[in-house]
């Protein structure tokens, strides 16, 4: 920021109230402008402010359209920052008044917004009296403008606000709502935009229909997209958080400033499905081929293969192959024929699911020269048994994050009756334990508050009949109006995935069953069905459990079942059928 910008920055921030929102140097509207600050209230509307840090002695000349200017090598002749600031609105209004759900739809003012709107300039270091006396008045009109002494640390908070509300030259429409406020949020900042359909809205087609629901970062996760500095970061958060939302926001970030002579940027994380998951949104962003999105196994295979060294042996059991796989990696680094620092910034979504030594190798892959490392964690969804001890710390596998840790508490995924459901098979798995920093917090979820249906608890005698009643239960939420491809059957064991795909085979409807690496198409238009491992990361508006009437089974820890329950029924996003047929512990709870 430049000084004028700070202190503007210093006095909105210090004299506006907290229903105000506040964003400085953010890209705006389809054509990504930059104005200086956006200010935005629900009964005030949207006000665009251009600051300028000149003194009387800067400015030459000054017209409604242009001014010259003192510059660093010379004279020079810029546009009149009342014209800047008014370009950028224009740009915004033009955008929100495509949306019907915007503007006013009868009356003389019919087709334009629904709220007030405006624009001026903040001149930090010229007071009001110096501005009169020169004659600025003849280039901005004197409303539009706050003067140095207008905005001074004494002035009093309605009188600063005052001010910015004598800006708009009329106060023409109502209250903006909370779903409109989202709806101004999603067309002014496209890169906060949540996609919630395979294809990304194209901003630059003005025929393009906009999308009736529009769903956008909630605010704290944009503050906190949008101040992630450089370095090691942490960012725990509950299931349903956002993280992975965050992730593809930075991916999406750092991807801007690539360039050709940048290195990769790699995403990565344990489960395959979730991996091929994420390498769809980059795809849809357009930014796959500097975002490289692939699970930990595939990506020690392509780095033995892209080194020169050997694989290993195929008679192995798959567990033990691909800890040789990783291990191979490790001294291949060690012995620098594999070599460290391949990439401009490594993102790690689902940290929890990684062993110490992993960490510990990925870590030694950001590029020292940009040092930018990303990991989100939730330890409550570790449901992988890896030998991290109590004692575990992000120091002692080289993470420096001590200062840059994020703790994100709130779900926004699920409805509140979905979370009480999950939360209560594991109650007391999700006893918050605070740890510092540098170690890892179990965190217990907040709810948003968005309500939905209870979910719906089936107890039939055999699972043959649960997996028939779920096939049943989803034609009917297809016939309502859900694809195929928002639905998940989400099961404990491989057992009662045949179980489900042989009815749903019988009944004609569309799935596929993801058994293995390689099985797993994210954008397909079908029922999922997958293992509660398989499922981590990913999402449903319709999922269904069966199974889980028989957990924990006889001689399985409790407290890791329970992990697997609550990652399986935390990926519904609106309707949850659960399937209690069996007498395990989790049945009678439920």
């Amino acid at each position: 920021m430049t000084p004028g910008e700070r202190r503007t920055a210093e006095r909105l921030e210090d004299k506006l109230d907290d229903d105000y929102l506040l964003w400085y140097d953010v890209a705006v509207g389809p054509k990504h402008q930059h104005p200086d600050f956006v200010v935005m209230h629900p009964r005030r509307g949207i006000l665009i402010l251009e600051v300028k840090d000149f003194r009387l002695s800067t400015l030459i000349q000054a017209n409604k359209q242009t001014w010259d200017i003192h510059g660093d090598n010379g004279p020079k002749t810029i546009a009149s920052p009342l014209e800047q600031a008014r370009q950028y609105a224009h740009q915004v209004v033009k955008a929100m008044e495509r949306d019907p759900q915007l503007v006013q739809s009868e009356g003389p003012y019919q087709g334009k917004l629904a709220f007030p709107w405006s624009y001026g300039v903040v001149l930090p270091n010229i007071p009001r009296a110096q501005f009169e006396k020169a004659e600025l008045g003849q280039a901005i009109e004197p409303h539009r403008v706050i003067c140095q002494d207008e905005m001074g640390e004494h002035v009093e908070p309605e009188a600063l606000q005052s001010r910015m509300w004598e800006m708009f030259p009329y106060m023409r429409g109502g209250m903006m709502s909370l779903p409109q406020m989202d709806r101004v949020r999603w067309i002014m900042f496209p890169e906060v935009r949540v996609p919630v359909t395979d294809q990304l809205f194209d901003d630059s087609d003005e025929a393009a229909e906009l999308p009736s629901i529009m769903r956008v970062m909630d605010i704290q996760q944009e503050q906190l997209a949008r101040s992630l500095g450089e370095g090691h970061r942490v960012i725990h958060g509950v299931a349903g958080s956002g993280k992975t939302m965050l992730l593809a926001y930075r991916a999406e970030h750092l991807a801007k400033a690539h360039t050709a002579a940048s290195k990769p940027i790699l995403m990565l994380c344990y489960n395959e499905p979730l991996a091929k998951q994420l390498a769809r949104v980059m795809a849809a962003k357009g930014i796959a081929d500097r975002v490289h999105a692939v699970h930990f196994h595939k990506w020690c295979r392509d780095q033995l293969v892209a080194f020169g060294q050997t694989l290993p042996a195929n008679n192995q059991s798959v567990s033990d192959k691909m800890a040789d796989m990783v291990q191979r990696v490790i001294s291949g680094v060690d012995r620098r024929q594999i070599p460290s620092g391949q990439y401009q910034a490594v993102l790690i979504d689902e940290g929890h699911d990684f062993a110490p030594e992993w960490l510990k190798l990925i870590t030694q892959m950001v590029d020292p020269a940009t040092n930018s490392l990303l990991v989100l964690y939730d330890d409550a969804q570790s449901i992988y048994e890896r030998s991290r001890s109590k004692q575990f710390s992000f120091k002692s596998v080289g993470i420096q994050a001590q200062g840059r840790t994020t703790i994100l508490k709130i779900n926004y995924r699920n409805t509140r009756q979905i979370l009480q459901t999950a939360s209560l098979v594991a109650a007391d798995l999700l006893t918050a334990e605070d740890k510092d920093e540098d170690g890892i917090p179990m965190l217990k979820p907040v709810s948003c508050g968005r309500d939905g249906e209870a979910p719906l608890i089936i107890r039939l005698p055999s699972l043959r009949a649960e997996a028939t009643r779920v096939a049943e239960l989803l034609g009917a939420a297809h016939q309502e109006g859900h694809a195929w491809g928002d639905m998940a059957i989400i099961c404990r064991h491989y057992s009662e995935m045949d179980e489900c795909a042989g009815v749903l085979r019988q009944r004609g409807l569309p799935h596929q069953v993801r058994k293995g690496a390689g099985s797993f198409n994210p954008a397909a238009d079908a029922i999922k069905v997958l293992t509660m491992h398989a499922s981590k990361g990913l999402e449903f508006p319709v999922v269904a459990l069966v199974g889980a009437g028989h957990m924990p089974a006889p001689g399985e820890d409790e407290r890791e079942e329970a992990k697997l329950f609550y990652v399986g029924a935390t990926r519904a996003t609106q309707r949850l059928v659960i399937g209690a047929s069996g007498s395990g512990k989790f049945a009678a709870r439920l």
